[in-house]
């Protein structure tokens, strides 16, 4: 079965997460609802609280890039012993020596010390002014990643509680069977020994007995991990105690016809959403670009209070300040081409997001057209499976009691309910099926927020 197949997938996962959970220290038990379930998810499960994080790391980027236009003040500080003080040489023919000739002076003091503060002010900075933008739209990215996560936590959990479910059913219909088949081999054997039927008999439906106890004995194993599978997709540490309250026919199986009328859907998609941001994104680095052509103008001030002195416990005695205020303009004028060229690729990437946001509207119209067709497809072979099995149970009961009558064979019954289990098995499967593509369906069109 499919959902068999997924369950063998992600066991090495569960293993690995389950080393890595601590034990619990009690015994703690949870009765969830499948909404219980997806809010859990949304606290503890690791994906979905990293991109909690981001959102967080993305406001921080925010408020750094708003630093950038504040005032920025640095303070300094500078202390020099100079243990040989710097010579330089003087031309001789200022202290009237022969031409060619140098004397050695030495210029400054032995001690030397500084304190000193500096601001600068943008006053205007085309690329800061996008960069701001830039920050609050990576933000939203962020912002959106984490629904994404949402979206896809609430879909691995939901379909992981489906699957619990249908196990459990399973189950129901495995002990039904049994229960029914057990009797059958009781009376059988007395009929056996009272001499009504043969050997043969007995061992047919002992075989068919045997097999659905197997059968029952892997279906228990399997719900046990089918349970910690729900409780991994969760973030629950697999050593809880997990309950469902939801039943099957809690589950409605909604009709298609009021989706397929909405043509906007794909606007609902947390995969055209981020696609539309990094549009954006991309917009935002084309001003960036057009910004480097223009001039930049910042203001600076500076104070610097000096200290010089050949003794140490005078140095600080007496003080030369010095100080200015200013304004730096930068005007670009020539870059070998370099601007231009990027502007023109980052006109290229705005062109590519937009040719990437009608290729993903088209795919999500696809992939919504494909999931409503494997969901009505589903429920159709959901219903035939179900009459199936009505009828299979009705065949049943027919041959027993023709063979109680002697007029029919202990083949016929064992064909009967050979076909039973059959029916079963493909009912739960279509069941699975069913349930499994509705989540997709609901995803398709968005309505999983």
């Amino acid at each position: 079965m499919k959902y068999l197949l997924f369950t063998a997938a992600v066991l090495c996962a569960i293993t690995f997460k389950g080393y890595a959970q601590d034990a619990s220290p009690n015994n703690q038990t949870f009765n969830f609802s499948i909404q219980d379930c997806i809010n859990y998810a949304y606290e503890h499960q690791d994906s979905v609280v990293n991109a909690k994080l981001d959102i967080k790391s993305a406001e921080y980027k925010v408020k750094e890039t708003t630093g950038i236009g504040l005032p920025q003040v640095n303070g300094s500080a500078s202390f020099q012993d100079y243990l040989k003080i710097p010579t330089t040489l003087i031309p001789g023919e200022f202290f009237g020596q022969p031409a060619g000739t140098f004397v050695p002076l030495q210029f400054g003091v032995k001690y030397q010390s500084s304190v000193g503060v500096n601001a600068s002010q943008i006053l205007f900075d085309g690329s800061y002014l996008v960069g701001l933008k830039a920050s609050k739209t990576y933000k939203e990215l962020s912002t959106r990643n984490y629904t994404r996560s949402r979206i896809e936590t609430n879909v691995k959990v939901t379909k992981a509680y489906y699957q619990v479910l249908v196990s459990n059913e399973q189950l129901r219909l495995l002990d039904a069977n049994i229960k029914q088949l057990k009797q059958q081999l009781d009376e059988t054997v007395q009929q056996n020994k009272q001499g009504f039927v043969e050997k043969i008999d007995v061992d047919r439906i002992t075989v068919q007995y045997n097999n659905l106890v197997t059968n029952r004995e892997n279906t228990v194993r399997l719900l046990g991990l089918n349970y910690q599978v729900l409780k991994f997709q969760m973030g629950m540490p697999i050593e809880f105690n997990l309950t469902l309250s939801n039943k099957l026919e809690d589950i409605q199986l909604d009709n298609v016809a009021e989706l397929t009328t909405d043509t906007s859907f794909y606007h609902n998609r947390i995969e055209y959403n981020l696609l539309e941001t990094s549009k954006r994104l991309n917009e935002l680095d084309l001003k960036l670009k057009k910004s480097h052509f223009l001039p930049t103008l910042s203001a600076n001030a500076s104070y610097v209070s000096s200290y010089q002195d050949n003794n140490f416990s005078n140095l600080y005695k007496k003080t030369f300040p010095q100080s200015y205020v200013g304004l730096t303009l930068n005007v670009p004028i020539f870059s070998g081409g370099q601007r231009i060229n990027q502007v023109r690729q980052s006109k290229i990437a705005v062109l590519k997001s937009q040719n990437d946001l009608e290729d993903a509207k088209n795919g999500l119209k696809l992939q919504a057209n494909n999931a409503t067709i494997t969901y009505i497809n589903g429920l159709q072979t959901l219903n035939n499976q179900k009459q199936n099995q009505t009828l299979a149970q009705e065949v049943l009961h027919v041959s027993k009691v023709k063979y109680q009558q002697g007029v029919g064979s202990s083949i016929e019954v064992t064909q009967a309910q050979t076909s039973l289990e059959d029916a079963d098995n493909k009912y739960i499967q279509g069941l699975y099926d069913a349930l499994i593509s509705k989540v997709d369906l609901d995803k398709a069109y968005g309505r999983i927020k």
